[in-house]
């Protein structure tokens, strides 16, 4: 696409140009089509999205090309494929599994599994290391992730998650019991300054952080604490957050090292539970149900997931105790 800029939008930012001129795609996706060079001015791309644009200045934007040869090594993994067409696919994603290549894991991430299973046909605004990724879960909680197979599906798609329009429900196991049963919890939540792979509740600075809650149900057992199974709802997408705002009501999710309770002390406590309990590889956290608006078809999409194995096996425990 080719745009002639006129006089009355002589230094504007380069962002903000495209934006009024490209309604369909939302400013922040033109700010990462102009970071990952699919955006030229007057021949060049070594541009930033906060360039003033002059009269008579040419710009060029390659939407739905390719623009960055990636060297992903694919990975034959069994994807859970939940749906697909043209636009998108809708994965389960195991938990265990790396989202995108990174520091300790570039090989059998869930990225190297797309380009294995897809090839070329997904989405590169996020660059070349995060093909068709719209989102992400951390690395132990499973559940469904949507990937955007062309760059105007991501671009559809990313603005349903920047006006947090998309609904997503998770499930998780809780020690105790969460007060009030059901409510919302809201705060801030920014970068632990000790620990920059951690996130923490901040009551002065960081992203306002919102997650909806309900309780389903309550594990009453002897020999056990009590444990509860609850519904989250994202109102936000932060990073870690559903852990966070566990930890941050005092009801950590079963099998959370890095926000639940570590070496846990019982003075008594069922074997069998206890059996469960130590091999978890990771927290009790799935992405159950996904929805939203189909970026073609502008259709409302629902999906829904089965818990993990290990997930429904403490879950029917749990329930067997309980009596």
């Amino acid at each position: 696409m080719k745009f002639l800029v006129e006089k009355n939008d002589n230094c504007k930012r380069l962002d903000i140009f495209l934006s009024n001129k490209m309604d369909n795609l939302s400013r922040s996706f033109i700010k990462k089509l102009i970071v990952n060079k699919s955006v030229m001015l007057n021949e060049t791309l070594s541009i930033s999205p906060s360039t003033k644009v002059k009269t008579l200045d040419e710009i060029k934007v390659k939407t739905l090309a390719k623009t960055k040869k990636n060297n992903l090594i694919p990975f034959n993994a069994n994807l859970d494929i939940i749906f697909e067409d043209d636009d998108l696919v809708v994965v389960n994603k195991p938990e265990g599994m790396v989202v995108h290549p990174g520091a300790g894991n570039f090989d059998e991430t869930l990225v190297n599994a797309l380009i294995y299973k897809f090839k070329k046909n997904l989405s590169d605004v996020n660059g070349a290391l995060r093909p068709g990724i719209v989102h992400r879960i951390d690395k132990d909680t499973s559940g469904l992730l949507v990937i955007a197979k062309n760059n105007y599906a991501h671009s559809k798609l990313g603005i349903q998650f920047n006006e947090h329009s998309i609904k997503r429900k998770y499930h998780c196991l809780i020690w105790g019991v969460i007060r009030p049963l059901n409510g919302k919890i809201q705060t801030l939540i920014t970068r632990n300054k000790k620990n920059r792979k951690l996130m923490i509740v901040s009551e002065t600075t960081g992203k306002k952080a919102i997650t909806n809650y309900k309780t389903l149900k309550i594990f009453t057992i002897k020999d056990v604490p009590k444990i509860s199974l609850i519904e989250c709802e994202l109102e936000t997408g932060r990073t870690h957050q559903i852990r966070l705002h566990m930890k941050y009501k005092r009801v950590p999710i079963l099998g959370d090292i890095q926000y639940g309770k570590k070496n846990i002390k019982f003075k008594k406590i069922n074997s069998e539970f206890y059996k469960k309990l130590v091999v978890l590889k990771g927290q009790t956290l799935h992405a159950k149900t996904l929805e939203f608006i189909h970026p073609t078809k502008n259709k409302k999409v629902k999906f829904d997931s089965e818990l993990p194995d290990s997930f429904k096996k403490l879950l029917n425990l749990l329930s067997k105790l309980s009596g």
